[in-house]
């Protein structure tokens, strides 16, 4: 038996004991269909590439197969709403990120709480965010872009993933550690935004490794910054905000796994054994370093991990989010 299956069967096996019959014939039989993974953003996004990474080896360990669905919207509230409505038993999963399950607390009057109306499955991933700018800006360091977006204030483009995302957040914020400003132009997700930059109908943009490094390496786009304290292996000629005297703009994008609230504990159980069997996957793993990103250690891979993470960054910056008077009826 392959070695990464008789790990994922002992971390199935490994969960407590059930104390009832019902509830061990439930594990036993779950899944018995297909399992929707719920992505709140449109396809080619960030979270999309990681998906359909994750998708493909869950499926393998679930016997059963496990189908991204992209439903997009609202800085990702459409999706995970649809999650939190969902029939909790583990049929219907939900990604999600910073933004979706923490920033949009404070933005969105939703239909769900983020942090009560769902239950943690799992931890997958993180990576920074990159600036990167079209080939044509007038800059070929920080210093010069800076200098020439306060040539013309408000004359410069900065594309979003919508009103409130991750991007967005840390657009605002880097208004605020430079004294420049832009005219935010909100798309639906990081995709659509970065392909109105390539077209040059938009200037620049903080945006996930997984989707621009590709841009980077093909010379498609400038880069000027990567928002971490330590260089990226991906992307090591890019300086970090670190380095570059901006530590307001450090920003860690990750990434996770929700079911809806009251799904029951052993199902949780089973499918985060088949998350921290696909994310062990050395294939999986290297396509992530390659995109920038880098899989959660396995003993954070667990539903208390993301909880706790959930939990704290929701303490930090729910204040600032609100401090920036940022919001969307």
């Amino acid at each position: 038996m392959n070695l990464l299956r008789r790990r994922f069967l002992h971390l199935i096996t490994g969960t407590a004991a059930l104390p009832v019959t019902c509830r061990l014939a439930r594990a036993q039989t779950y899944p018995s269909r297909s399992v929707a993974m719920i992505n709140p953003f449109p396809a080619g996004g960030p979270l999309d590439t990681l998906a359909r990474l994750l998708a493909d080896r869950m499926s393998g360990a679930l016997g059963q197969s496990v189908i991204v669905e992209n439903v997009t919207g609202a800085a990702g509230s459409i999706g995970t709403a649809r999650v939190a409505r969902s029939a909790p038993d583990g049929y219907t999963l939900g990604l999600g990120y910073w933004g979706t399950h923490v920033a949009n607390g404070v933005i969105y009057t939703l239909p769900y709480d983020v942090l009560n109306d769902f239950e943690p499955i799992a931890l997958l991933a993180s990576g920074p965010l990159l600036l990167i700018a079209r080939p044509d800006v007038p800059a070929s360091n920080s210093k010069d872009l800076i200098d020439w977006l306060k040539t013309g204030p408000n004359n410069a483009t900065f594309a979003t993933a919508g009103v409130g995302t991750a991007v967005h957040i840390v657009g605002l914020l880097f208004e605020k550690a430079t004294g420049v400003r832009f005219q935010f132009i909100p798309y639906r997700g990081v995709a659509p935004a970065i392909q109105d930059l390539l077209a040059g109908h938009v200037d620049m943009m903080f945006t996930d490794t997984a989707v621009s490094l590709p841009y980077v390496r093909a010379g498609s786009v400038k880069t000027f910054m990567v928002t971490a304290s330590s260089r990226s292996p991906a992307a090591p000629e890019i300086p970090t905000v670190r380095e570059l005297d901006f530590p307001d703009l450090l920003f860690s994008q990750w990434y996770g796994l929700w079911a809806p609230k009251g799904t029951p504990a052993d199902i949780i159980s089973k499918v985060n054994a088949a998350v921290v069997f696909g994310l062990a996957g050395a294939t999986v793993r290297e396509q992530l370093i390659d995109q920038g990103l880098e899989a959660s250690p396995e003993e954070q891979q667990t539903p208390q991990a993301l909880e706790a993470l959930q939990k704290a960054e929701i303490a930090k910056w729910w204040p600032i989010l609100k401090s920036e008077n940022i919001r969307v009826e």
